[in-house]
């Protein structure tokens, strides 16, 4: 035995559409694929998956029947390259629950929280490909060392493609779009 090390074909060969669907939820979870090529996350800590949560339960109730807001699925952005991202929160229309793969069509707010290893993608590469891709809100919320953690809310710009500046919240998070909702975030 030689002690080389077999690396999955998945992990250096472009993945397709066709080859995802084909895949077990258990070997989508953790990945994201970015231009065909997947991308494993580390698992998130503790306070990231409470604060995703708790953000989570307060959207779904403040969408009322028209929306949920769930934690860690596939939000599809385009299929070829394929790209799919997996946003901490998405609010999406509640008659898609059942339809796969979700698209952006379909959501109207992500949402993401910075880790440690995710700052530039969470707040430069995500936000440039949740634009493009036409969703409507995007919301990034950062963990601070000490102290609550801080929310910074951006709208899309349809004239520019791009998101625009909207407010920063820190600990408690009340707007009014794309619905009123409270929440407390600096007890998490």
């Amino acid at each position: 035995m030689s002690g080389e090390r077999v690396v999955p074909a998945w992990m250096y060969e472009p993945i397709t559409a066709d080859q995802y669907a084909m895949w077990t939820p258990e070997q989508c979870a953790g990945i994201e694929i970015v231009d065909g090529m997947a991308l494993v996350s580390p698992s998130a800590t503790k306070r990231h998956s409470r604060l995703a949560r708790v953000l989570a339960n307060a959207l779904d109730a403040a969408g009322g029947p028209a929306w949920n807001a769930d934690t860690d699925f596939d939000v599809r952005l385009q299929d070829a390259p394929l790209n799919n991202r997996r946003p901490d929160v998405t609010v999406y229309r509640t008659e898609v629950l059942d339809v796969s793969p979700t698209r952006p069509e379909h959501v109207l707010l992500v949402v993401e929280v910075v880790s440690p290893g995710s700052e530039t993608t969470d707040r430069i590469v995500k936000a440039d490909q949740y634009a493009r891709a036409g969703i409507q809100f995007y919301w990034r919320l950062e963990q601070v060392p000490t102290g609550a953690p801080v929310v910074f809310t951006y709208v899309l710009d349809a004239a520019s493609g791009r998101y625009r500046d909207d407010q920063v919240f820190t600990g408690v998070v009340k707007v009014t779009a794309p619905f009123a909702v409270e929440v407390d975030l600096g007890g998490v």
